[in-house]
């Protein structure tokens, strides 16, 4: 019989996590004061994050050590299994062999607990008494409320309104968990107040959500706040995926022509690929794609600039491919990657050339999402969708050229709790939502007087 899964000890879980940042051909550009335009420093961001957690995002060391405590949490779903899509492969009739790490294994059932545990570690290590978050479909609020009740901390999401009407599920695993969940926009900031004065029916964006988050861990004694993509620590604790899934292509005899990731804020996206990365960086002929969706086009479609992370400009500004903090996206499923912005690292990586961004309609996503269910039998989440159509067209492209590719995405989560979405998409009720050029032009105006990055890469990563 064949193998279907390929399985690590936990005595070979990754001891340590990875940081790119070490290895990254072009430095990155630092991330600017809001009021000032100056690069930001470590007590800038000490009102919202704990100083542990802000030395990992100003890292350059190599490989940090993972804590036993945190180790000991991982070792609940870690690590977690590879799979080989021998079904869908013999259903496309390719030559290609596809390969899926399943990261819906978890309590949360997607990637998100890897980033979530480390961070209410660190947070409890530093007093925190409460975390503030921001969720749009819920992944990262019902991961965080998890592992806040691991470590004993209170924990407040809130959740993209449109997702929040979606996915009642979520909510409920959130509150299960010991976690308050309300629809953002809110009454209960100011931030959130302003966006209903100006529109009284928003639909909501992790940008408005991230505002109204970060507006109460700073005005509430013994809170902080907790980001579950985008910035460089996160990336740094989901490369545990990849560093995994290396250990264990290694066991199948294989290495990946092309490797790709649905990509948001790019947090399971990064935690897959760059660990590849550094290995394309020193020679491997291997291609790297981050896919997402044609209604919010951030990595396709938007400019490398300066710009804040949320809706009314209380974060820093990021070096990134933005679409502009003002820019709603349409409400599609995929409420995890209604995201106007990307990490710096992936959007420098992008400059660079390391990685190539590719953009996906909504109904695409789910026609592979329901092939993927009859073959392999998993129900995707509508973000991982994004993946699974990626990597269905590389397979078809492979069968095209003749050619034997080794194909590995990352499965970020399941979809059990999404099955709305999938209802819609067979009622016929699913669209396509095209963004048209004029309203990103719109939105870019917001970015217009903004300090100006350098837009820099050395081209060189022989």
């Amino acid at each position: 019989m064949k193998t279907k899964k390929i399985f690590l000890p936990e005595s070979e879980m990754p001891r340590q996590w990875y940081n790119v940042m070490a290895d990254m051909p072009t430095p990155m550009e630092p991330p600017l004061h809001p009021g000032t335009g100056e690069p930001v420093g470590p007590d800038d961001l000490a009102p919202i994050f704990p100083m542990n957690l802000i030395e990992q995002e100003v890292s350059q060391e190599r490989w940090i050590d993972i804590p036993e405590e945190v180790l000991e949490k991982y070792a609940i779903w870690r690590p977690s299994p590879l799979y080989r899509a021998y079904n869908l492969e013999k259903f496309l009739d390719t030559p290609a062999k596809i390969y899926y790490k399943n990261e819906g294994v978890s309590p949360a059932g997607s990637h998100k607990p890897n980033t979530a545990i480390a961070q209410a570690y660190y947070n409890k290590e530093a007093g925190t008494k409460r975390i503030c978050t921001e969720t749009g479909a819920g992944q990262w609020g019902s991961a965080l409320a998890m592992c806040c009740a691991f470590f004993g901390l209170e924990c407040k999401v809130y959740m993209v309104k449109i997702s929040f009407n979606q996915k009642p599920y979520r909510r409920l695993m959130m509150q299960t968990w010991g976690a308050e969940c309300i629809a953002s926009p809110s009454s209960e900031t100011n931030a959130g107040r302003t966006i209903l004065e100006r529109d009284p029916e928003s639909p909501g964006s992790l940008g408005i959500a991230i505002s109204e988050a970060v507006e109460e861990a700073v005005n509430t004694e013994g809170a902080k706040y907790a980001l579950g993509s985008v910035l460089n620590h996160v990336m740094l604790h989901q490369t545990v995926i990849g560093l995994e899934t290396q250990k264990q292509m290694n066991i199948a005899g294989d290495y990946p022509d092309v490797v790709i990731g649905c990509s948001g804020g790019g947090s399971n996206f990064a935690g897959m690929c760059l660990p590849y990365v550094r290995d394309r960086i020193h020679g491997k002929d291997v291609e790297i794609i981050g896919v997402e969706p044609t209604s919010c086009p951030t990595m396709t479609k938007g400019p490398f600039a300066y710009d804040f992370g949320d809706a009314v400009q209380m974060t820093p500004l990021l070096p990134m491919h933005t679409l502009g903090h003002n820019f709603v996206p349409a409400p599609i499923h995929a409420g995890g990657l209604r995201y106007h912005g990307m990490s710096p690292i992936i959007s420098q990586l992008i400059l660079d050339e390391l990685i190539q961004p590719e953009a996906i309609s909504q109904m695409e996503t789910f026609d592979a999402g329901v092939t993927f269910a009859r073959t392999e039998g998993f129900i995707s989440a509508p973000e991982c969708n994004h993946a699974v159509a990626m990597a269905i067209r590389e397979a078809k492209k492979a069968k095209e050229e003749g050619k034997e590719k080794v194909i590995l995405f990352n499965w970020s989560g399941h979809g059990l709790v999404d099955m709305a979405a999938y209802q819609a998409f067979f009622e016929g009720s699913l669209q396509d939502h095209p963004l048209p050029e004029e309203e990103i032009k719109r939105a870019l105006e917001d970015i217009a007087p903004l300090p100006k990055p350098q837009q820099h890469t050395t081209g060189d990563f022989e």
